[in-house]
């Protein structure tokens, strides 16, 4: 047996169709989980179900529909007869100065990060309690510890997850459910190369401040969701975990 088995449990990955979400998801389901991704872009999501093999599943989800949480959750259990682990990770960015940002942008952001999060981990909550033993995961950022000049919506939404992943952490521990949330750093995913070409200084200077002299991978998200969403990990919760390469150890 694993040490983070995770037979036999259901796992519901928002934006698990690539990036960080795509390597979490690959986490789960080396562990045994049956893993339910959700995405909106249908190719991608067949590529991904593809990729991951197993009992592995995906709907399409616009998580800036107010309908949608509810919707997924209900699918999921119909589908799978449960839910077990909530990987909250869809998310988007706009990079601006903060005075540049306009209220459009700055509720999209909040909108995608924060409040769709907030309504699919309610949604599920009723789920997770049953299952006794549920587990969320958010991905929150290391903008929830430091600051950016370009990206002032995106660390205010982050910093907020943050928050909210302890609340729920104090909340929910009698019924047997942990929150934990995960601060990535500079990954290599689609967000960060357009990042990098919006601001050309980015890479070099990334290298520069991280102790493992490199970018993250995807891939760097395995371990850390199996073992959130494990049995190994009941006695944690309400923790923000850096996975950055040592980035935001740097003064």
């Amino acid at each position: 047996m694993s040490l983070f088995d995770l037979t036999g449990r259901v796992a519901l990955v928002t934006g698990g169709n690539g990036g960080i979400g795509l390597g979490m998801a690959r986490g789960l389901v080396a562990c045994g989980a049956r893993v339910v991704i959700a995405g909106r872009d249908t190719a991608k999501n067949a590529q991904a179900v593809a990729e991951l093999g197993g009992d592995t599943a995906a709907l399409k989800a616009d998580m800036l529909d107010p309908a949608t949480p509810a919707k997924l959750v209900e699918q999921v259990l119909a589908q799978a007869g449960g839910l077990d682990i909530l990987v909250n990770n869809a998310g988007t960015n706009i990079r601006k100065a903060p005075h540049l940002v306009t209220d459009e942008e700055w509720a999209v952001v909040l909108d995608t990060n924060l409040t769709s999060l907030m309504r699919l981990t309610r949604a599920a909550y009723p789920a997770l309690k049953a299952s006794g033993r549920g587990r969320v995961i958010n991905i929150g950022s290391m903008l929830s510890i430091f600051g950016v000049s370009f990206s002032p919506a995106y660390g205010a939404s982050k910093g907020a997850v943050v928050q909210y992943t302890k609340s729920l952490a104090a909340a929910w521990a009698a019924d047997g459910i942990t929150a934990n949330a995960i601060l990535p750093g500079w990954i290599d995913t689609a967000l960060t190369r357009r990042a990098r070409q919006d601001v050309p200084t980015l890479h070099d200077s990334v290298l520069a401040r991280t102790p493992a002299k490199r970018w993250g991978d995807p891939k760097d998200f395995a371990g850390i969701a199996a073992f959130l969403a494990s049995d190994e990990a009941a006695f944690v919760t309400g923790t923000a975990i850096p996975v950055d390469g040592g980035y935001s150890t740097q003064g």
